[in-house]
């Protein structure tokens, strides 16, 4: 029984993750054009028209730009919550009837092999949810686009075997950027914005306590942050409690432009 997880693109400009267990292959989200999708999923050995379904975290287009071709092209069911679907109408297009589907948050429900919980985040969307996903007493999750870090996604987020966390920016960074309103920067900085390379620190020192053992810092800023400065940011903190590094703990980067790590978890 192995669970696959793989990010296939990570950042403020699109985002897209594969996971595949048994006969499902999912994605969660499809927030890059739908040839980039195909071109990421045929490098990790999955054909575009053997995807079970997609999974949407929220209704910005860097997570739902490619739902709609998707959808329409494979004739791929669509899974988001109601405000969720509501929000994302008019980008993702129509939708056949029959791929239209619809979760409540905080409640398991199933797509083939997988089991998923889609957990509710501080972001500044509709009802915006990142999912834990389970299959044969594995788990892994997504828990990116939020602002801060609360105590019920961090209980959500224990102990899974693989996780992909937001490591968004730099607030030093992010302030010194010429191209940035004051609007825009207090967005990012605020409760339902994004989290910063310390804000995802403090969350791993927790997260590694409760048995998180492979995470990949994801949804990277292109212009307020870089891989070095988060991976560094993390990998101190973690220093600064006495965790072994690559013993207790793996933390990687999940890239913004192409696929990253892939994962096979037995």
């Amino acid at each position: 029984m192995r669970l696959t997880f793989c990010p296939l693109f990570s950042g403020s400009s699109g985002n897209a993750l594969f996971i595949g267990a048994g006969d499902t292959r999912l994605l969660i989200d499809a927030g890059m054009p739908g040839k980039a999708i195909e071109r990421a999923l045929n490098e990790i050995g999955v054909l575009p028209e053997t995807l079970t379904a997609i999974a949407v975290t929220h209704e910005h287009s860097d997570h739902v730009k490619g739902v709609g071709i998707m959808s329409r092209k494979y004739h791929i069911p669509v899974y988001a919550n109601e405000r969720t679907w509501n929000a994302m109408a008019r980008t993702v297009g129509d939708i056949a009837p029959r791929n239209r589907r619809m979760f409540e948050d905080e409640e398991d429900f199933y797509i083939g092999d997988l089991a998923l919980y889609p957990f509710s985040i501080p972001h500044d969307a509709a009802d915006p949810v990142g999912y834990k996903v389970y299959y044969g007493g594995r788990s892994v999750a997504t828990a990116t686009d939020m602002g801060y870090m609360k105590k019920s996604v961090l209980k959500t987020l224990s102990g899974v075997d693989v996780l992909l966390l937001e490591s968004n920016h730099d607030p030093d960074l992010l302030m010194q950027n010429p191209h940035y309103s004051l609007y825009l920067k207090q967005r990012i900085l605020g409760n339902h914005g994004h989290l910063s390379n310390a804000a995802s620190a403090e969350a791993l020192v927790s997260l590694c306590e409760s048995g998180v053992r492979q995470v990949l810092l994801g949804h990277l800023s292109g212009e307020n942050n870089t891989p070095e400065l988060a991976l560094s940011t993390a990998t101190d903190r973690l220093c600064r409690e006495g965790v072994r590094l690559n013993e207790e703990i793996t933390v990687g980067i999940a890239w913004r432009d192409r696929v990253s790590r892939k994962f096979e978890i037995e």
